[in-house]
């Protein structure tokens, strides 16, 4: 019999037959426990990479295992399908975003297909089609109603190369688009926003009701919200009824303040200066900290610096008058951008005195010393003795804080408070491939959402890219030009579209009942399938997506759509897939078959190894899935991705390792034709206890059962399950089949290696499951369990170590207690010899496997 194994037509065969049987559409069934498995949704960018193969790979053992141990399993796909690459290949080849869109989901749709993913395909939503933005819209006026979206001026990050705003969120540390790398720029545009700062708090306390969560994940999480304990302060400004409120984590150095810094933005700034002598020093640093990005700002290796405004303010709590000063390093985005200077407790504000020549006041001393303004080369930050503060002088600067908010609530100066670092979600974007936000803007009703029977508010199919409008809807004016639809007077549409990251914000959600025509979800679908029990896609999303979807969750359940707090239960981070770059000096980057030999092939120069890194399109090594499913077969290109590293850690590309894999798929396919005449007609051993090599086989079958199954179920270990199934193969390639028993157990062997393989590789497992004359789907049959009694060891080795070196390894009966385990050690005559009479001071048992004697030397 033909014992090659041949992939391409073995794979085509089982996704025709599970699509003609519909193998993994999912439907509600009370009887049974569900598991809701989901991988993050692609962008439709045109091919799926190795990045995506590994993640959904991940994410298909899951699915593929639970379902095989009885559970009710949705595992579904689709498009996250606006976004500014859609626009610009638009912008490039003079055609429309959404049919470059529909295409490249076509294209990549097959992709998936191809690689045997279990998606319930009946479940598949596209962002981008109003059948599913019209509920994006429905829940934009729900919230609009409950005012929880707002619209004002405000100073925003700019991308001028994508001609959009960023939040907070989408720019890097660099002060980066985190999506072109563009230097990113402030700039004062109206805005809407989501008020996700009025879920700060349960934000941050659910991050501890989330065990199922990579605390990296968590962490970030609550970095970003960033929770402070303090107080607001109202500073009078001086000659003026005008306050300025600031917020301090640090009232205890109120007396200590001799400035106060405004960040550029503040509106403040430009009314001290106005008229002063200080107005145009003012105005050209405002204007200098516009074009700077907020990481250069606020890095701390960067000098200080800023300007006088003109102005003072008035000191609450002893009235003296404080100079007021623009500086580079405060932002608007914490507190109210407005900071009470303290340069002996703080090293950024003590910094900025030096530099400026502006008084410091110590009012906390250490206990055992005297701190000398004139002498201090930094601040000094640690909690002291209150000194230089009126009656708090001899308190401990701990109990000042509340004694000091305590006296400025009954002064009405001030107020304990809690500040968070979250900002509200800027959520306008001035492209045209996006959610229209519903508004309809009315001169006598203001601003009006569009009522539910209008929705969808739908893109206009003839749009104009060359169109000199900050966004290209305002240039439609069948877009534009409507009526209120609570006076009927004419009225204009908002013209900016929604933040692609809301349309990722509860498609989760919308994924238990993607057809529903009468609201974004079917709450009784959504009560059955939700939360979702595992979630799988990158650490880059920690403080984008996955905090806005627990935001928009929270939202949903407030709205009486889905119950439950949280969307994801569990979360894993895959890691990157990571291969080496090459450069030509004359070419740049080069593609992996560009090089041979080490050279360019197209000039012959060297081509230059970069260092191993994620695989990106820019630097040419991407490595193409079709080029592996052609070669080699959908499944070995799982194996090897999911073989080559842990889940979490990045995983180095190797078509060596590629190569490895198919070898062993080759070897096990090999195996099964080899013995297929001997073990077809026998049924696998199901009972007793076998004899000589059968029974170690029988106990390595059970034994590799166990591991795998605690490896994929609890640990995610699926390299280390891999390898179980491996050594289990090499067992089964040096077993003789002699009599029946041997072919009993043999078939029960294969049976299993089938088995535990068909999450990883499951055309290759159903195909052997049906040329061993198995009834059925392999996706339907139960996961084997392990035999506890056939997997129990027969022996022990057990290592002998004298003060830490290993003199002897012993072989024992698998129950021989301690005790005994010791005597027989002690007894050894080789053990003896190194002892040589010397006193026994410790004996140290690690249970089946090493006694270690320590001896007096």
């Amino acid at each position: 019999m033909e014992a090659r194994y041949g992939a391409s037509e073995i794979e085509e065969k089982w996704q025709r037959i599970w699509e003609e049987e519909g193998t993994y559409e999912a439907s509600e069934d009370p009887s049974r426990k569900k598991y809701y498995i989901l991988e993050m949704f692609p962008y439709p960018s045109g091919k799926i990479h190795m990045g995506h193969v590994r993640n959904y790979s991940i994410g298909d053992v899951v699915a593929r295992f639970k379902a095989m141990q009885g559970y009710n399993v949705l595992h579904p796909m689709g498009w996250d399908a606006f976004g500014l690459p859609a626009e610009n290949a638009a912008i490039q080849n003079r055609s429309h975003p959404a049919k470059w869109t529909y295409e490249n989901m076509d294209y990549m749709r097959v992709q998936l297909k191809k690689m045997g993913f279990s998606y319930d395909w009946s479940r598949e939503i596209a962002t981008c089609h109003p059948a599913y933005y019209r509920w994006e819209q429905l829940i934009f006026t729900k919230m609009f109603e409950k005012g929880l979206v707002y619209k004002k001026t405000s100073s925003v990050n700019w991308c001028e190369n994508c001609q959009t705003v960023l939040a907070n969120e989408q720019v890097s540390a660099e002060g980066e688009c985190w999506r072109c790398d563009s230097k990113v720029v402030d700039k004062s545009l109206e805005q809407w926003f989501f008020k996700i700062t009025e879920y700060a708090e349960e934000l941050l306390e659910f991050t501890d009701k989330l065990p199922g969560w990579p605390e990296k994940v968590l962490a970030m999480q609550r970095n970003w919200i960033g929770k402070s304990l303090g107080a607001e302060i109202d500073f009078r400004v001086d000659g003026s009824d005008e306050v300025i409120n600031v917020f301090t984590t640090r009232p205890d150095t109120l007396f200590g303040v001799t400035f106060m810094s405004l960040a550029p933005e503040h509106p403040m700034v430009n009314e001290l200066s106005r008229g002063t002598k200080q107005e145009a020093a003012v105005g050209a640093f405002v204007a200098k900290m516009k074009a700077t990005d907020k990481a250069s700002r606020t890095d701390e290796s960067k000098e200080k610096e800023g300007v006088f405004t003109g102005g003072y303010v008035i000191n609450p709590v002893n009235g003296e008058k404080v100079p007021v000063y623009t500086a580079n390093f405060v932002l608007m985005d914490y507190g109210t951008g407005a900071v009470m200077a303290v340069p002996a407790h703080d090293q950024r504000d003590f910094e900025f005195a030096r530099a400026c020549d502006i008084p410091v006041k110590v009012v906390i001393q250490p206990e055992d010393e005297i701190l000398d303004p004139a002498a201090m080369e930094a601040a000094y930050v640690e909690p002291g003795i209150m000194a230089g503060s009126g009656r708090f002088d001899g308190m401990k600067s701990i109990d000042a804080k509340e004694a000091i908010t305590s006296h400025l609530e009954t002064e009405k100066a001030g107020k304990g408070t809690v500040n968070y670092r979250l900002r509200d979600w800027g959520i306008s974007r001035q492209r045209y491939w996006g959610t229209p936000i519903p508004i309809i803007h009315c001169d006598k009703c203001g601003a009006v959402p569009v009522p539910e029977n209008q929705l969808p508010v739908a893109l206009p199919e003839d749009i104009n890219f060359d169109a000199k409008t900050l966004s290209p809807l305002a240039a439609v004016e069948s877009f534009v030009n409507t009526t209120c639809p609570t006076c009927g007077s004419a009225a204009k549409r908002e013209t900016d579209t929604m933040d692609t990251f809301v349309e990722s914000s509860w498609y989760y959600s919308r994924y238990a009942s993607p057809r529903h025509a009468l609201a974004p979800v079917d709450k009784e679908k959504a009560d059955y399938w939700l939360p979702v029990d595992q979630y799988i896609g990158g650490v880059e999303h920690a403080v984008m997506h996955l905090l806005y979807a627990r935001f928009f969750h929270k939202v949903l359940r407030d709205l009486g759509m889905v119950s439950g707090d949280e969307p994801f239960k569990n979360l894993l981070t895959q890691g990157m897939v990571c291969m080496e770059s090459n450069r030509c000096e004359e070419h740049g980057w080069l593609a992996p078959e560009e090089v041979d030999e080490g050279k360019c092939i197209k000039c012959g120069k060297a081509a230059i190894a970069g260092r191993t890194e994620k695989m990106s399109k820019s630097k040419k090594n991407v490595v193409d899935p079709d080029h592996l499913i052609k070669d080699y077969g959908a499944d070995t290109a799982r194996l090897f991705s999911l073989f080559a590293a842990p889940p979490e850690k990045d995983l180095e590309w190797s078509e060596a390792g590629v190569e490895g894999a198919y070898r062993f798929l080759s070897k096990i396919w090999r195996l099964v034709h080899e013995s297929l005449a001997d073990i077809k007609s026998v049924e696998a051993f199901s009972g007793g206890i076998p004899q000589g090599d059968a029974k170690n086989l029988r106990r390595k079958t059970h034994q590799t059962i166990r591991k795998v199954t605690g490896d994929v179920g609890e640990r995610f270990h699926f390299n280390t399950a891999i390898s179980a199934v491996m050594e289990l193969v090499n067992s089964m390639g040096q077993f003789k089949l002699a009599a029946e028993e041997d072919k009993a157990v043999f078939r029960e062997a294969i049976e299993a290696v089938i088995l535990l393989l068909a999450p990883f590789v499951p055309h290759f497992s159903e195909e052997l499951w049906e040329l061993l004359g198995k009834e059925g789907r392999v996706a339907n049959t139960a996961w084997p369990e392990f035999d506890k009694a056939a997997a129990v060891e027969d022996e022990m080795t057990i290592a002998v170590q004298v003060n830490g070196k290993v003199r002897e390894k012993l072989l024992l009966a698998a129950a021989t207690s301690e005790e005994d385990v010791k005597a027989a050690a002690l007894a050894d005559e080789k053990v003896l010899r190194f002892i040589d009479g010397a006193e026994i001071l410790k004996l140290i048992y690690v249970p089946k496997r090493l006694v270690n004697i320590v001896v007096a030397k």
